[in-house]
């Protein structure tokens, strides 16, 4: 069984037993959460889509880590100007372990 779940605006494949990075989420290590925005639900031989939600469908999620991701060097250079700005950004991260889900 598996859902399509809805997240920091992105879209997750979401599978019992498997993790996921979504955006940063204000929960800490080990809570356990439930995400409502499921928009499909899918088993080996039926498959409900959601009108823009699955009625009723849950996934409930562990939180393993929060992190950040490595850094990302912004470089901007203009040649003959004398002109070069140097920026880093690391992107917070929240790793989900999928516990069930409940159509």
């Amino acid at each position: 069984m598996y859902a399509i779940i809805r997240t920091g605006g992105r879209q997750f494949r979401a599978e019992v037993g498997k993790t996921l990075d979504v955006e940063r989420l204000p929960n800490a290590v080990d809570d356990t959460l439930e995400l409502t925005d499921v928009l499909l639900v899918g088993d080996d031989d039926k498959t409900v889509i959601g009108t823009p939600l699955v009625e009723g469908a849950v996934v409930k999620a562990t939180v393993v880590d929060q992190y950040r991701a490595k850094k990302v060097i912004v470089f901007k250079y203009r040649q003959r100007t004398k002109y070069r700005v140097k920026r880093g950004h690391r992107h917070y991260y929240t790793r989900l372990r999928i516990d069930a889900i409940n159509a």
